[in-house]
Formats: C-alpha cells, structure tokens, sequence
C-alpha cells in the first residue's frame, strides 16, 4: 500500500494538501474525488528506510492514546449510522477517520479502509489491527458479512459494547473504595516495618523480657523487610512480569481465565456476564441464517475467555456429532438448571434465538443486580482483614507492655 500526498480544490474552490493511502494512482485519485475534492498535483511519497519505519512503529506504541471503549462505542454508532443512510463503507471509514480526535483509531480506520479497497473483507482488514479492535467485535461483523446483516449487526454490536462499558463503570465504581482501602493497608504495613516496630523492638530490647510470639513474629518480619526489602520488590516484579509472560501463552491464558471466574463474588459476575454476551451473540447470528455451527464457533471467538471459548467448542463438538442443543449444554456445566429448562423448550419449539435472548435476560438481570450488591459484598471482607491486622499489631506491640506493666505491679 503506497502513499500519496496530493494538492487540491474544494468545492468552494479553496486549496488543499493532504495524502492518501491507496493501491496505486488511479485508486488515490478516486478516493480524493471521493472527498469532494478535485485534484491538481498527485506524488507518490518515497517509501522510507526499514530502521526509521521500526522506530516510528515504537515511538507510536509508546506515545499514542490507545482506543478506549468509549471511542469504540462512538466509532461502532457511527459506521452503523453511515451504512443506514446508504453511504459506501470505504468513503465512511475514511470520514469517520477525519473526524476522529484519537489519533490511533484515525490511522487504523485509514489502514482498514485501504485493506477494503485492495480486496480484503472488513473482518479480515480489522483483524490486523487486534489491538484496536475486541474479538467480540471482529465475530459480530464476521456474522454480519456472513448473513449480509452488517448493519444489524453494528447496532447489535453497539448495544453490547455499551452494555459493556456501564457495566465496567459499575465494577470499577464497587472496586474503588476497597483498592483505596488497600493502598492505605500497604502503605501503612510500609511504614509500620520500616519506622514503628524497628523504634519499639529498641525498647524491647533494653527491657531483657520474653516477648510474646506475636512480637517475635512482627520484629523479625520487621528486620527482615528492612534489611531485604529491596530483593523483595525485585522478586515481587520478577513474579509479576513472569506471570504476565505465562499467561500470554495459550495454557497461561485457559488457567488465567478459568481462574478469574473463581474469585470470590467477582468471578460469578464474570461468568453470568460472560454467557449474557454468549446468549445475545448467538441468538443474533441464528436470526441472521448463520447455521448453527457456523454460529458456534463465531460465537466461541466473542466470548473474549478461553474457559468459556472452550466450553462452546465442545458445544459444537456435540452438536457436529448429532447431539441435541440441550443435551451438550447439560453436559458441560455451564448454565443453571432454569436456563437448560428454557434450552429444551427452545430446541423443541424451533425458537432458540427466542429462548436465547431470554437466556441473556436472565443472566444481564442477575448480572445488574449483583453489581448493586458488590460494594456491600466486598466491605466486611475488607473490614475483617483491616481487624485481623490491628489485632495482630495490637498484640504485638501492646502485650509485651502489659505484661511488664503487670510484672512491676
């Protein structure tokens, strides 16, 4: 794909500069004409060294805005507007790249438009760009190409991340008062073994007492995060970046995501969110004439979990070998017993996109109502560690006081 950079007139008849990237000469004029603009001098700029190309890609990797959900929800509404009022899908991708204030959507939008125009899909242009855009993303356009429902499937696809978004706001609105909590923790357990128990272990010591377990425990922790501390935070990086690594590997990321929906109270969340987006994205491609398994896998790749992405591959293993819809999903251990109930309907009447949107209902209803209750859910486990490490601190630093108080009486 070779750029050009052109000089020209609008309509008004003002002059204009600016570049294109286009296949060759006559696709640049056409997408300049495109642009309202007529075209007096068009030059193919010289294609720069490999070394400088490199170091820009690395420069932009570290200094560009990334594509925060709220531009994706406002690009997605906006190609779904475009396509509705009948305008061309490349001449929208590039308008949408002009108005775009984040200056990696406007790029990536120019290079999938130019993938639309050298022959590509626009899944298949999107999905160079995975960083930019979600996988959930990337399934629901597939499926909307597949059916020739693209539009639908934007909308749909803008609802879902929307849902998304609010959704996130409300976690991260639940979350904030423990993470402040146990910043404060950390801090003061910081300074508690660097300055405190260091001033009282120097009392202790000129007292020649037995001191209680719970003192013994807090000044060797003490002296030991003092004289160590520095290996300590080496280590705590080293196992941070490792674990990083690992759960970029294919068994890292199935252990990882299986994991997060185990944690406590959280990870149900998760789940129930994660089949809602299954339920909506499958009844979707259903109603779009996508055949079942077709569906399946699409729906597999939005799920955005390798658990559960795995759990639908085997739904789809059972489905190719003649089972029933209900049957597999029993065995798999993914839904609750209302849920199957209204699976087997829906395989019995012919209505399983009814019954799956249903299905999303139920869980996106559940899903709204625990979110409500998880501040409130999450505020006596952080107030019973908070009493745990007083206790612990209390015992230690007042009892061997007590005790020689006691003693001297």
């Amino acid at each position: 794909m070779a750029e050009f950079i052109y000089q020209g007139r609008s309509r008004d008849g003002k002059s204009i500069r600016g570049s294109v990237e286009a296949p060759s000469l006559d696709a640049a004029i056409n997408e300049i004409v495109a642009l309202d603009i007529t075209p007096i001098d068009i030059k193919e700029k010289p294609p720069e060294s490999v070394a400088h190309t490199d170091l820009n890609a690395l420069l932009r990797s570290w200094t560009e805005k990334s594509v925060s959900l709220e531009d994706l929800v406002t690009f997605v509404r906006q190609l779904h507007a475009l396509i509705h009022a009948g305008v061309p899908i490349i001449r929208a991708l590039r308008g949408l790249a002009d108005n775009s204030s984040n200056p990696k959507l406007k790029r990536t939008l120019r290079e999938v438009a130019s993938g639309l125009e050298s022959g590509q899909s626009l899944t298949e242009a999107m999905r160079e760009h995975p960083k930019v855009f979600p996988t959930l993303l990337l399934a629901m356009i597939r499926v909307g190409e597949d059916s020739g429902r693209l539009e639908e499937s934007l909308q749909r696809m803008a609802a879902s991340l929307d849902q998304e978004r609010t959704t996130r706001d409300r976690v991260k609105q639940a979350l904030r008062y423990p993470s402040f909590v146990l910043v404060a923790i950390l801090a003061a357990l910081v300074i508690i073994n660097l300055f405190v128990i260091p001033a009282f272990s120097d009392i202790f010591a000129q007292m020649d007492a037995d001191l209680p377990l719970t003192t013994v425990i807090l000044i060797n922790s003490s002296e030991f995060f003092t004289n160590y501390w520095l290996y300590i935070f080496a280590g705590l990086a080293g196992v941070f970046f490792g674990v990083r690594a690992y759960i970029n590997t294919v068994n890292g990321r199935l252990l990882w995501d299986r994991l997060k929906l185990r944690i406590p109270v959280v990870g149900n969340i998760l789940l129930r969110a994660l089949l809602a987006r299954f339920a909506r994205t499958f009844s979707m491609a259903l109603r779009s004439g996508v055949p079942i398994l077709s569906a399946m896998s699409s729906v597999a790749e939005s799920t955005d979990n390798a658990y559960i992405s795995q759990g639908i591959n085997g739904l789809r293993d059972g489905i190719e070998r003649g089972e029933g819809l209900y049957a597999v999903s029993e065995r798999s251990g993914l839904f609750t017993p209302l849920v199957l109930q209204m699976l087997a309907v829906g395989e019995e009447t012919g209505q399983i996109s009814d019954m799956m949107d249903q299905v999303a209902e139920f869980y996106e209803r559940e899903v709204e109502v625990d979110l409500e209750k998880l501040s409130s859910s999450i505020e006596p486990i952080v107030i019973s560690f908070i009493a745990v490490l007083i206790l612990v601190l209390a015992l230690g630093v007042f009892l061997p006081m007590w005790q020689l108080g006691t003693a001297a009486m």
